[in-house]
């Protein structure tokens, strides 16, 4: 096999790429009689993939995946590095092999992804993250931060009564959890005037806001840093708004990697958002 790209962001398309196939080629060989068999199957086809091909090809960068033993422990900031490596490191992948396990294990979904980040402590940006790629594997599409999607067309409603400046019309769309939404979105739609969107993983709703299907995507119901680090890199790349809900700025590989909520919009929806959010979740 020839050598992988040796730019950071091409080398995360990349890996995405490698790791999507195969998940893809596992679905076609297992089948979906077993669904929980498939979802184990892929979590560690995936992962043991993109370990394997960061060691052989970035050996001096720590990794934090969501399959490693004892990902989720929230570490002392001042931890050793032989404890907590990526603590002390220049440079961690922050990786989800496979977001979106359920939808993975049903036939005919396309809403899951693969997740591949570059966190680096020499970021000129808040949130660290210097490269990126959301492979989507079932959509036959990989966003990276190496080639950044053109920001999406301007199409939000410009007044309340819903009138767009296109003169179509369109509500607001917000991508929303299939199966566990924020029990606070309704009532923070309503007040926006948008429509909800079902979608299954993190990294497909966050895609879904780049390509323009949806205009924002609002959680708050409990994630780690690997949720949504790889697809994070590829929105701001694009030019999108990205934010805790508080709107304070996202940050990664930190010693606790749980990153609970988050706001991914276009730029002009953002204060909107932001505002209704204050007022629903009473934040300071």
């Amino acid at each position: 096999m020839a050598a992988p790209p040796v730019i950071d962001g091409e080398f995360a398309r990349w890996l995405a790429g490698r790791a999507g196939q195969a998940l893809l080629e596992l679905r076609a060989e297992l089948g979906f009689s077993d669904p929980g068999a498939l979802k184990a199957a892929g979590d560690k086809v995936s992962h043991e993939l993109l370990r394997t091909e960061l060691a052989r090809w970035r050996p001096a960068d720590a990794v934090l995946s969501e399959e490693d033993e004892g990902a989720r422990l929230a570490w002392a900031a001042e931890a050793e590095p032989e404890v907590a490596p990526r603590l002390g490191a220049d440079r961690v992948w922050i990786i989800d092999p496979l977001d979106g396990t359920r939808e993975f294990s049903e036939e005919g979904r396309a809403d899951w992804a693969v997740h591949v980040a570059l966190w680096s402590r020499r970021a000129g940006t808040a949130h660290g993250l210097v490269a990126g790629a959301v492979g989507l594997p079932a959509q036959h599409r990989v966003l990276g931060t190496d080639q950044p999607p053109a920001y999406p067309p301007m199409t939000l409603p410009a007044a309340t009564d819903g009138t767009g400046p296109d003169g179509i019309g369109r509500r607001i769309r917000l991508a929303a959890s299939r199966s566990r939404p924020p029990v606070f979105l309704t009532d923070l739609a309503a007040e926006v005037g948008a429509e909800l969107v079902p979608m299954g993983s993190a990294g497909a709703k966050i895609a879904a806001v780049i390509s323009g299907e949806v205009d924002g995507y609002v959680h708050a119901g409990g994630q780690y840093e690997w949720d949504s680090a790889a697809p994070v890199a590829v929105a701001t790349a694009t030019g999108l708004f990205a934010s805790r809900i508080d709107g304070s700025a996202l940050k990664y590989n930190q010693a606790d990697p749980r990153l609970p909520d988050l706001v991914v919009c276009r730029k002009d929806l953002a204060p909107r958002l932001l505002a209704a959010l204050q007022r629903h979740l009473r934040v300071p």
